[in-house]
């Protein structure tokens, strides 16, 4: 860190000089006067002060139909019950979250099987962080494949979001610059490149991007769902994303060509995605001929833009670390809840 201070010049003006002589001359006078005893007051009774430290749980979740999957924006606290490890609790705080502060980090697969869908990609999520990001938002930018690569770290600025955009290069391609892409950024990579470090680059936004901001946070991956060589397992991704608070939005993007060219079955990893997703209160969108990108972020826009919180002190005080099964209840049959399956405890963890 560079700490830069401006230090004035110490200087004495003739103000000053009198002002020392005239406070001179008014000490000799005092000192001649004669002295009055000090009057001391009793002290004043301080209050007690009472310091509450109380740890909610906070839950952000949507709520849809079962058929059709329409958002539901208009309901109460009174139209939920919330149970923690199967023991219903007492929600203490309620809200509709619509402006509350978001941030965002999207995740782009650039291995060799996405190369030829990465100029949709660029113009798809530009238009989306131009509609999303609000003043007091923060997104960043990722891509991995053989690497994990921080492109752009946090900023409110869809105009830089987009700029860095312009830097996504597949595996195979030659960047702009002529040279790989450096890593612009702190988050590291881990193990040897392989292939698709999918589970890795969840795992690093989440511990090295996300777990240290409050607030909303949500995680968009674009990406065909296959990992290749991860260090992390998809169980340790979904981990750090539910102890980073994080929800995971899923677009399972996928170049079918690609595969049937080379003579391969791909494109199958859509169940890994589900369990990322559906496991920290997200939900997979795939890309098709009906449903193209652009409608898909903006259905992950709306989604954002809609949210339900809820707080709670749990009936378990212990700060063990250990997961917590966490379920959302309406009192609508024909509803259904979309929030993390659970948190862990740990003594750090207020959410």
């Amino acid at each position: 860190m560079i700490i830069i201070t401006n230090m004035l010049p110490r200087t004495i003006s003739a103000f000053s000089v009198v002002g020392l002589v005239l406070s001179g001359i008014a000490g000799a006078l005092l000192a001649q006067a004669p002295q009055q005893p000090a009057t001391q007051n009793p002290p004043a009774e301080q209050e007690p002060t009472i310091r509450v430290n109380v740890e909610l749980v906070n839950v952000y979740f949507t709520v849809k139909t079962k058929k059709g999957g329409q958002l539901i924006p208009n309901l109460t606290k009174d139209d939920f019950k919330v149970y923690e490890d199967g023991k219903e609790q007492t929600i203490q705080r309620f809200s509709r979250e619509t402006d509350l502060p978001l941030t965002l980090g999207l995740l782009i697969d650039i291995s060799a099987s996405q190369e030829r869908l990465i100029d949709i990609e660029r113009e798809a999520a530009s238009s989306f962080f131009s509609s999303v990001i609000r003043p007091k938002d923060e997104a960043f930018l990722i891509s991995f494949g053989k690497d994990t690569v921080l492109l752009q770290d946090f900023t409110n600025s869809a105009r830089q979001l987009t700029s860095a955009m312009a830097d996504l290069r597949g595996d195979g391609q030659i960047p702009s610059g002529g040279g790989p892409i450096p890593n612009t950024g702190p988050v590291p990579t881990m193990g040897a490149p392989k292939g698709t470090l999918l589970f890795d680059a969840v795992y690093l936004a989440s511990n090295e991007k996300l777990k240290s901001e409050v607030g909303r946070k949500a995680l968009i991956l674009i990406t065909d769902g296959e990992d290749q060589g991860s260090t992390n397992t998809w169980h340790s991704a979904i981990e750090s994303a539910q102890k980073a608070d994080a929800i995971i939005y899923s677009i399972y993007y996928v170049d079918r060509g690609f595969y049937a060219a080379a003579g391969m079955f791909g494109g199958g990893g859509e169940g890994d995605l589900k369990h990322l997703s559906s496991e920290t209160g997200g939900h997979v969108f795939t890309v098709d001929k009906k449903h193209p990108l652009s409608e898909t972020f903006q259905r992950i826009q709306e989604e954002l833009r809609n949210q339900y919180s809820i707080g709670y002190q749990s009936t378990n005080p212990a700060r063990d670390g250990k997961f917590r099964r966490l379920e959302i209840k309406t009192k609508d049959a024909d509803y259904q809840v979309q929030a993390r399956n659970g948190y862990y405890a740990t003594p750090t963890d207020a959410q």
